[in-house]
């Protein structure tokens, strides 16, 4: 190796600021284990994990392993109404120094929160901080991504948790690396990605509307993504087996209904029902058709246990006035009540809840429902947490997915197929390549050995 191409190498090498592993539970799986240790050896880093794989054992281990370390506290930042599934997963690992939080008063070692209660806690309290399911920031307005970001940074441990690490492209990665206190967003997009907006790459390399992976970063990039995180889809990813982890069918059907108005968005008659193209006419096709959409919503969850996504604030006091099996959710209710009424869907004691899935969709675990209805948007991000709350790893029956949409929301919903197969295809790409390193050692130490011919 030549002296320049090694000092190049070691400029942006990420080494450890973490400690050997002290705990790890008795009933964790073999590559949840390997998570841990890793974790809590680097000591700052982004646990890329799909849905169902564990990662409130992971995050609890990793805390109890902090605390143990230092005899000092831990605050887990949690979605709304995600807290309890950590209190019950700590009362399984027998972790009983841990609390949830409200109002910034704490007596424990181990400190649950949600990102919109943050406001109440002072940084300087804890040792080590993790963000459960940190891809849901983008869904919060300036303030509090803010608080999050300098909260953050004052404090030595860290870890990001999320099933979506890069739903749209690779350069939100940066945003991460930055949290976790490495490169840059802004180096990261010196170092490895070129400006090329108006033109998309042969070679399918163009990743976004205006930076695509500069061919020859591309190995380099994926080494240093690999520094600093874990990516995970199935435990093969990372050379475990997939033995106990099986997914259900998924079953996603689309009910087109007609747009029965007349007038476009002008004011002007209509012969027919056009595409909605521009966000314009896309909102006036779904208040002209929220009637008519929202019937056949309820009836298709008629008599089970399902959730209505829905996007307007029409759609959801329909539902709620023509379905009294339906429990609503909305902006304008406190915080309590919103997670009073989460966990009463989660116990199986509400029947049928409405909501938006940029409130409602990061964190929850809802095997006990096999079914929604769904209003889509141009989130694919959302569209994917959504499923993921009954879709994962544990259910027993097959999911049922019903897309409503008008004739004239069409490109909508093409869009959103669009989105799914390029993030279906970056994620391959990603968790590929990043883990390509360690599944080559995995592979040559597990490899077959090849017996003389004459044994």
């Amino acid at each position: 190796m030549e002296y320049k191409e090694f000092i190049e190498n070691k400029k942006h090498s990420i080494g450890n600021s973490g400690f050997e592993c002290n705990y790890i539970p008795e009933i964790a799986f073999d590559f949840q284990q390997h998570i841990i240790e890793r974790a809590v050896k680097k000591g700052r880093i982004a646990i890329y994990a799909d849905t169902g794989l564990g990662k409130t054992l992971i995050q609890l281990s990793i805390a109890k392993n902090i605390i143990q370390h230092t005899n000092k506290k831990v605050l887990i930042l949690t979605p709304l109404a995600v807290a309890f599934q950590f209190l019950l997963e700590a009362e399984k690992l027998g972790i009983d120094d841990i609390e949830y939080s409200k109002d910034g008063k704490h007596t424990k070692k181990i400190v649950l929160c949600n990102y919109e209660r943050l406001h109440y806690f002072n940084s300087e309290d804890f040792v080590g901080v993790i963000l459960d399911e940190s891809s849901i920031l983008k869904n919060f307005d300036g303030a509090i991504k803010q608080q999050v970001t300098t909260f953050v940074k004052k404090i030595p441990y860290r870890f990001l948790s999320t099933a979506t690490p890069a739903p749209n492209d690779f350069i939100e990665l940066g945003t991460s690396s930055e949290a976790l206190g490495y490169m840059g967003y802004m180096d990261m997009l010196t170092k490895f990605f070129k400006n090329n907006q108006n033109s998309v790459d042969s070679t399918n390399r163009n990743i976004g509307e205006k930076f695509y992976l500069k061919p020859h970063a591309e190995k380099d990039f994926f080494a240093w993504v690999n520094q600093w995180s874990i990516m995970v889809k199935m435990p093969s990813d990372i050379g475990f087996s997939n033995e106990r982890y099986s997914l259900p069918k998924l079953i996603v059907n689309k009910t087109v209904v007609a747009n029965q108005s007349m007038i476009d968005v002008n004011g002007q008659i209509q012969m027919f029902t056009p595409i909605a193209k521009s966000m314009p006419e896309i909102l006036n096709e779904q208040k002209q058709t929220v009637n008519q959409r929202c019937e056949k919503a309820i009836e298709l969850a008629n008599g089970k246990t399902s959730v209505y996504w829905v996007n307007r604030n029409e759609e959801s006091s329909f539902i709620k006035k023509n379905d009294n099996e339906a429990v609503e959710i909305i902006g304008s209710q406190s915080m309590e009540r919103k997670e009073e009424i989460l966990l009463a869907f989660s116990k199986g004691e509400i029947k049928r809840i409405i909501t938006k899935a940029k409130m409602t969709s990061f964190g929850l675990n809802w095997q006990h429902c096999n079914h929604s209805v769904f209003f889509p948007t141009w989130s694919y991000e959302q569209y994917y947490q959504s499923i993921r709350r009954f879709w994962r790893f544990g259910q027993k029956n097959d999911v049922t997915i019903d897309i409503v949409v008008s004739d004239g929301q069409t490109r909508v919903l093409e869009s959103l197929q669009q989105k799914t197969q390029k993030a279906i295809e970056l994620h391959e790409n990603l968790t590929k390549n990043v883990n390509s390193s360690f599944i080559n050692k995995v592979k040559e130490f597990n490899k077959e050995i090849i017996k003389p011919k004459f044994i």
